[in-house]
């Protein structure tokens, strides 16, 4: 438990890490493509990119909680 705990900490980091650099290239794609929408782009990146770190921040929480059990 005490070396399964950072390392669920580490996979999730790096999967909202991946998740994050996918979002944005596809932001920036689209960006590129048609220059109009990039205030609308931005906004939307903006907030998928909030949710993908709250989600990294709750397992940060759940993996301290789970420590202090130990």
């Amino acid at each position: 438990m005490v070396l399964a705990l950072p390392l669920g900490l580490g996979l999730a980091a790096f999967g909202g890490c991946i998740g994050m650099g996918i979002a944005m290239s596809g932001a920036f794609n689209a960006m590129g493509r048609q220059p109009e929408m990039t205030n609308k782009l931005l906004v939307n990146m903006t907030i998928a990119c909030a949710f993908i770190e709250s989600i990294i921040i709750y397992v940060l929480v759940v993996v301290f909680m789970l420590l202090g059990r130990l």
